[in-house]
């Protein structure tokens, strides 16, 4: 199926997923094996999720600039038994986790990218700076020699803070759907939708600081004061980098850089999860074959028979994994435009139905070369 372009919006397939969510549903069509392929994915999703945040905010509070933090997926609990595990890949990969902040870092967007070049910043991670090299003189004269060198590490902790912050809040919001499903709650992809946007708006206001401790001092990063809120300033961002732009696909494509094959408007990215072929190439970046990996040791005994009754089995088990995650992903998008858009995603006015229309429609015009087209059949 070719995919709709921005000028041909008024195909009866775009219209109908303009109908669907007038009517309080989804991006992804309600079907009793998406909701068992969404719910069942997301749950195994919360329990990596729950990996990587904690692992984020290991990093950013315990390897606060750490040049070579060789430890650092350890969460402060070195063993040789697990170090052997890592060389072998037995563990969770979170090479992942750092691939996302490393993207949100560098789409930026939000009040927190606003933040990290205000001069308030600059003042408060330069006295971190200063306490972190006191007694060192080598590194001393590294920062006065490269000043901007340790402000960009201490930007780039923060983002590590700040999504597992963001995932913090999220993997509990995936675990209780699960809960839910399978005490007979949730039967529907609106119950699937409903659930996630509830936990959003329930958190939008959350606060989002940063501080370390170093010494007998604490640092304040991110002070409360500077107002940054969960939605705003790491849902929106993390949807807008991840979801949405992403990365050029590595492994797949090969580009020409002369022939501005890639765009030099990073707006214009359409790389990110709701974009790419289910490939798996082994990557951390997108397609996410390494948040698959990680995945398939969680996969609830429903959804794992699921993927064993199909052509492949357990063959292309990666495969499978990132079409449903996919099919996830449009239900949590869904969440997120309800949650944002103009009016009560349950208004019974006429104008303001409009209004929401026209920004669903928007929506529909950046998904146009999304897989959007491809869920709707799977």
């Amino acid at each position: 199926m070719t995919p709709p372009s921005s000028l041909e919006l008024s195909t009866p397939e775009a219209q109908d997923i303009l109908d669907r969510l007038g009517r309080g549903e989804a991006l992804l069509p309600d079907h009793p094996q998406n909701v068992l392929e969404v719910v069942g994915v997301l749950k195994s999703y919360g329990v990596v999720l729950k990996a990587y945040a904690e692992n984020l905010c290991y990093i950013a509070d315990h390897q606060f600039l750490v040049l070579f933090p060789f430890f650092k997926y350890f969460n402060g609990e070195f063993s040789w038994g697990k170090l052997l595990r890592h060389w072998l890949h037995d563990r969770i990969n979170y090479e992942y986790a750092e691939y996302c902040m490393r993207t949100m870092l560098w789409h930026g967007g939000g009040g927190l990218d606003t933040y990290l070049d205000s001069p308030e910043f600059r003042q408060r991670a330069t006295q971190a700076i200063q306490a972190k090299l006191k007694g060192n003189p080598f590194m001393q004269g590294v920062n006065a020699l490269f000043p901007e060198f340790l402000i960009e590490m201490v930007r780039m902790q923060t983002y590590y803070s700040a999504l597992g912050q963001f995932w913090t809040v999220m993997y509990p919001i995936f675990l209780t759907l699960s809960d839910r499903y399978d005490t007979g709650e949730i039967t529907s992809i609106p119950d699937v939708v409903a659930h996630i946007r509830a936990g959003l708006l329930a958190d939008a206001s959350l606060p989002i600081t940063y501080a370390v401790t170093l010494g007998q001092e604490t640092y304040d990063i991110i002070p409360k004061s500077a107002g940054l809120t969960f939605v705003a300033d790491t849902a929106i961002p993390y949807v807008e980098s991840v979801f949405l732009r992403g990365t050029p696909f590595f492994g797949i494509i090969s580009y020409n850089a002369q022939a501005q094959q890639i765009s030099a408007d990073q707006s214009l990215f359409g790389y990110g999860a709701l974009f790419a072929d289910p490939l798996p190439t082994g990557a951390a970046g997108i397609p996410p074959t390494l948040l698959m990996q990680d995945m398939r040791h969680y996969l609830p005994d429903y959804l794992h028979q699921l993927y064993q009754t199909r052509l492949r089995g357990e063959d292309d088990l990666r495969v499978q994994i990132c079409e449903s995650f996919q099919k996830s992903m449009f239900c949590v998008t869904t969440a997120a435009m309800t949650a944002l858009c103009p009016y009560p995603w349950n208004t019974g006015n006429p104008t303001e139905q409009k209004a929401n229309r026209a920004f669903y429609q928007s929506w529909l015009d950046r998904l146009g070369a999304s897989r959007l087209w491809i869920v709707q059949h799977t």
